[in-house]
Protein backbone atom coordinates (compact mmCIF):
# COMPACT_ATOMS: atom_id res chain seq x y z
CA UNK A 1 0.00 0.00 0.00
CA UNK A 2 1.28 3.23 -0.83
CA UNK A 3 2.23 5.90 1.50
CA UNK A 4 1.70 9.75 1.57
CA UNK A 5 4.94 11.45 1.40
CA UNK A 6 3.77 15.14 0.90
CA UNK A 7 0.98 16.96 2.03
CA UNK A 8 -1.54 18.43 0.08
CA UNK A 9 -1.92 21.98 -0.34
CA UNK A 10 -4.68 23.55 2.28
CA UNK A 11 -7.84 24.51 0.62
CA UNK A 12 -8.44 28.42 0.53
CA UNK A 13 -11.85 30.54 0.75
CA UNK A 14 -11.86 33.02 -1.98
CA UNK A 15 -13.45 36.16 -0.01
CA UNK A 16 -12.98 38.60 -3.39
CA UNK A 17 -17.13 37.86 -3.90
CA UNK A 18 -18.12 38.51 -0.52
CA UNK A 19 -15.95 41.71 0.06
CA UNK A 20 -17.60 43.33 -3.69
CA UNK A 21 -21.03 42.64 -2.06
CA UNK A 22 -20.25 44.45 1.54
CA UNK A 23 -18.53 47.76 -0.66
CA UNK A 24 -21.72 47.65 -2.87
CA UNK A 25 -24.00 47.44 0.39
CA UNK A 26 -21.98 50.37 1.33
CA UNK A 27 -22.10 52.67 -1.39
CA UNK A 28 -25.90 51.60 -1.25
CA UNK A 29 -26.52 52.66 1.74
CA UNK A 30 -24.58 55.99 1.71
CA UNK A 31 -26.85 57.12 -1.25
CA UNK A 32 -29.91 56.49 0.59
CA UNK A 33 -28.94 58.45 3.39
CA UNK A 34 -28.00 61.06 1.22
CA UNK A 35 -31.56 61.39 -0.54
CA UNK A 36 -33.31 61.45 3.20
CA UNK A 37 -30.65 64.49 4.54
CA UNK A 38 -31.46 66.45 1.21
CA UNK A 39 -35.28 66.25 1.68
CA UNK A 40 -35.14 67.67 5.55
CA UNK A 41 -32.76 70.14 4.01
CA UNK A 42 -35.78 72.10 1.92
CA UNK A 43 -36.72 75.15 3.28
CA UNK A 44 -40.34 74.51 3.98
CA UNK A 45 -42.55 76.01 6.86
CA UNK A 46 -44.75 73.44 8.51
CA UNK A 47 -47.50 73.97 9.91
CA UNK A 48 -48.16 73.87 13.29
CA UNK A 49 -50.44 71.98 15.64
CA UNK A 50 -51.42 72.34 19.73
CA UNK A 51 -51.39 68.63 19.92
CA UNK A 52 -51.07 65.43 18.09
CA UNK A 53 -53.82 62.61 17.76
CA UNK A 54 -55.50 60.70 15.23
CA UNK A 55 -58.39 62.88 13.16
CA UNK A 56 -60.80 60.14 14.83
CA UNK A 57 -60.23 57.17 17.06
CA UNK A 58 -61.19 53.52 16.07
CA UNK A 59 -64.29 52.77 17.51
CA UNK A 60 -64.99 50.17 20.16
CA UNK A 61 -65.79 46.68 19.51
CA UNK A 62 -69.51 45.97 19.43
CA UNK A 63 -70.78 43.55 22.45
CA UNK A 64 -73.88 41.72 21.25
CA UNK A 65 -75.68 39.53 24.79
CA UNK A 66 -77.62 37.33 23.42
CA UNK A 67 -79.93 35.78 26.66
CA UNK A 68 -81.06 32.53 27.33
CA UNK A 69 -84.75 33.11 25.65
CA UNK A 70 -82.75 34.04 22.62
CA UNK A 71 -83.15 37.74 22.65
CA UNK A 72 -80.44 39.73 21.40
CA UNK A 73 -79.27 42.93 22.94
CA UNK A 74 -77.24 45.50 21.65
CA UNK A 75 -75.80 48.89 22.69
CA UNK A 76 -78.60 48.60 25.70
CA UNK A 77 -81.37 47.91 23.07
CA UNK A 78 -83.06 44.63 21.75
CA UNK A 79 -83.09 44.59 18.66
CA UNK A 80 -84.31 41.13 16.45
CA UNK A 81 -81.87 39.27 13.89
CA UNK A 82 -83.08 41.47 10.69
CA UNK A 83 -82.35 44.58 12.74
CA UNK A 84 -78.98 43.39 13.99
CA UNK A 85 -77.92 43.07 10.43
CA UNK A 86 -79.15 46.20 9.37
CA UNK A 87 -77.13 48.15 12.26
CA UNK A 88 -74.35 46.19 11.67
CA UNK A 89 -74.04 46.69 8.12
CA UNK A 90 -74.84 50.54 9.14
CA UNK A 91 -72.04 50.62 11.56
CA UNK A 92 -69.49 48.77 8.92
CA UNK A 93 -69.95 51.29 6.38
CA UNK A 94 -68.73 54.35 8.94
CA UNK A 95 -65.83 52.71 9.89
CA UNK A 96 -64.94 49.15 8.10
CA UNK A 97 -62.54 47.41 10.62
CA UNK A 98 -65.56 46.88 12.94
CA UNK A 99 -65.35 44.51 15.21
CA UNK A 100 -67.88 42.48 16.96
CA UNK A 101 -67.86 40.75 20.66
CA UNK A 102 -70.75 38.26 21.21
CA UNK A 103 -71.54 37.42 24.51
CA UNK A 104 -73.68 34.49 24.73
CA UNK A 105 -75.71 32.89 27.79
CA UNK A 106 -73.93 29.57 29.00
CA UNK A 107 -77.30 28.08 29.08
CA UNK A 108 -78.69 29.30 25.71
CA UNK A 109 -79.12 26.97 22.60
CA UNK A 110 -76.14 27.54 20.11
CA UNK A 111 -78.23 27.93 17.54
CA UNK A 112 -79.36 31.65 19.01
CA UNK A 113 -75.31 32.21 19.02
CA UNK A 114 -74.76 30.90 15.76
CA UNK A 115 -77.44 33.08 14.11
CA UNK A 116 -75.67 36.11 15.59
CA UNK A 117 -72.35 34.97 14.28
CA UNK A 118 -74.24 34.56 10.68
CA UNK A 119 -75.90 37.99 10.99
CA UNK A 120 -72.66 39.70 11.70
CA UNK A 121 -70.94 37.84 8.26
CA UNK A 122 -73.91 39.22 6.29
CA UNK A 123 -73.28 43.00 7.65
CA UNK A 124 -69.35 41.76 6.01
CA UNK A 125 -67.88 41.97 9.74
CA UNK A 126 -64.83 39.59 9.79
CA UNK A 127 -63.38 40.76 13.42
CA UNK A 128 -64.90 38.17 15.42
CA UNK A 129 -65.48 37.12 19.25
CA UNK A 130 -66.70 35.08 21.16
CA UNK A 131 -66.86 35.55 25.17
CA UNK A 132 -66.27 32.85 27.91
CA UNK A 133 -65.35 32.98 30.92
CA UNK A 134 -62.59 30.70 32.67
CA UNK A 135 -63.41 27.79 34.81
CA UNK A 136 -62.08 25.13 36.98
CA UNK A 137 -60.97 21.91 35.32
CA UNK A 138 -64.04 19.05 35.92
CA UNK A 139 -62.63 15.65 35.30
Amino acid sequence: MPLKTHQDEMPSINLTPMIDIVFQLIIFFMVGTRFTEIEKSIDLKLPQVSSSAPLSSAPQKRVINVFRDGKIQMNQQELSLGQLTSELKTAREQYNELGVVVRGDAQTDLQNVAAILTACREAGISDLGISVRLGTKER
